[in-house]
């Protein structure tokens, strides 16, 4: 397409991403966006990244190339009825949502095969918004395309291209079973590290000494419980059944271990904390390609002297290096390195692991 028109309803931290990443890629073209809140789209008018903002999905929508439905999964299911007779013949319909069944049956039902090939970038953030919607979010995350029954091969090229665009890795994937990889690797995760905090919570003592002595695995395995909770209430709705089935596979599972540490089944045991820790080691190394969010973080020996966090601090910020968060770790239980330090993003993380090694500080990064 030269120059395309591409429309955004929804413009939250995803949709705001891929607009800011395609924006840099195509300056010529214009955007527009439809988004609830009036400040996301005033943000995006002021910094440049849409050229209209929209009052309702309406006609201004006619004559957009491609739209891009970034909001929940059903409100983009609502979105494609009042699209139907407004989009061009040619126009391509996407989606972002972590459920795809959904939204293909939806789409089917109304007549839309012609239009529409599901999509879910496989990045995010505990964080939501378009003000935390960053250009680089989405740079080497796995990009899923689910194309349906009417979709042809020049739709599936101009997606293809216009993931390339945002410096993403295109994947196409059939959308059943797109939605029963997510419910093991994503889906059933942040369901278990919901529970896991809540029973935490519940059994913590009157003086909230679990709480205070939280540290090492319980804070990597439950950081995902921090994502927004309205947005898991609605996935846990829309992948219901692909999530049951892993679910009871996963008590399944749990029953086991319990078995073998109940009768003292040593070899049991070593067998599956052997084989897991295979399988976990394998998995590729860079946190942007996975559908947990990533997390950007070292941790660094540190003399207990007084003014020595000041010191790294300083460091890294007369070398514009900006630090999300800082804290000592009180538990060494997982890692060697008692200063915890977190980034915005992977190369702030890499430069300051170059910068602090040439200043003879010992690192440590979580594998």
């Amino acid at each position: 397409m030269n120059k395309p028109t591409i429309g955004f309803i929804g413009l939250g931290l995803i949709g705001g991403s891929i607009a800011k990443a395609l924006k840099a890629k195509h300056p010529d073209s214009t955007f527009i966006a439809y988004n609830r809140s009036k400040a996301s789209l005033i943000e995006a008018m002021s910094d440049g990244t849409i050229n209209q903002a929209m009052d309702t999905i309406g006609p201004g929508f006619s004559e957009c190339d491609i739209i891009f439905l970034c909001a929940p999964v059903s409100v983009n299911i609502r979105c494609l009825k009042e699209l139907k007779n407004i989009i061009k013949p040619e126009c391509i319909l996407t989606d972002v949502g972590s459920v795809k069944t959904t939204i293909h049956e939806a789409v089917t039902e109304l007549g839309m095969n012609n239009h529409f090939i599901g999509g879910h970038p496989m990045a995010g953030s505990e964080k939501y918004g378009y003000s935390n919607s960053k250009i680089h979010l989405l740079e080497n995350a796995y990009y899923i395309l689910t194309p349906g029954e009417g979709t042809t091969d020049v739709m599936m090229n101009t997606m293809v291209q216009l993931v390339k665009d945002i410096n993403a890795i295109p994947v196409k994937l059939d959308y059943r079973e797109h939605d029963r990889i997510t419910a093991a690797i994503s889906h059933l995760p942040h369901i278990i590290a919901y529970t896991l905090v809540n029973l935490v919570k519940e059994s913590d003592n009157p003086d909230g000494l679990m709480r205070m002595l939280a540290a090492g695995g319980f804070k990597d395995i439950t950081r995902i419980a921090s994502s927004s909770p309205e947005m898991w209430q609605q996935i846990c709705t829309e992948n219901k059944d692909q999530i049951i089935n892993m679910l009871n596979l996963y008590v399944t599972r749990m029953k086991d271990m319990g078995d073998a540490i109940k009768s003292d089944n040593l070899p049991a045991l070593l067998s599956s904390f052997t084989s897991a820790k295979e399988y976990r080691d394998d998995i590729p190394k860079s946190r942007a390609k996975s559908l947990l969010t990533p997390s950007y973080e070292i941790f660094v020996d540190l003399v207990d002297e007084s003014g020595a966090i000041a010191t790294i601090a300083t460091i890294l910020a007369t070398n514009g290096i900006s630090i999300m968060n800082i804290g000592i770790v009180h538990n060494r239980e997982f890692q060697e390195g008692v200063l915890h330090i977190e980034f915005y993003d992977d190369d702030s993380a890499n430069k300051a692991v170059e910068l602090l090694n040439r200043f003879h500080y010992m690192i440590h990064l979580r594998q």
